[in-house]
């Protein structure tokens, strides 16, 4: 056993394609499990007073290095719940990132 407990999460990536008008049409989506995801509780700065129901990170999850594909418009199903990716995430450069990990993404839901 490692000195940091990793977890498995599935992520689901969808399938786009464009109408006549150049339109993104999600046609589908495909799973993938990934292995050694770090999965740590989400920032609380976004809880304030004006927003109560609004976008919340649950998760900052941390990606390993084998993990290679792009997470922008994909969810990630977390201890059984699915959470939207938010934003690009991108990863650290690798000369400072000497560890298994170099892709720190924040996933959430959003209520109301």
């Amino acid at each position: 056993m490692g000195l940091i407990s990793t977890e498995s999460v599935t992520v689901t990536t969808p399938v786009v394609d464009f109408d006549s008008l150049g339109e993104p049409i999600e046609r589908g989506s495909v799973n993938t499990a990934i292995e050694g995801v770090v999965v740590c509780p989400g920032a609380t700065s976004e809880l304030d007073a004006s927003r109560p129901d609004g976008t919340e990170v649950a998760y900052t999850l941390c990606f390993p290095k084998s993990f290679t594909a792009s997470l922008k418009g994909c969810r990630v199903n977390v201890r059984g719940t699915e959470y939207r990716v938010i934003g690009d995430p991108q990863r650290y450069d690798p000369e400072n990132t000497p560890g298994d990990w170099n892709l720190t993404v924040e996933v959430g839901r959003t209520n109301g």
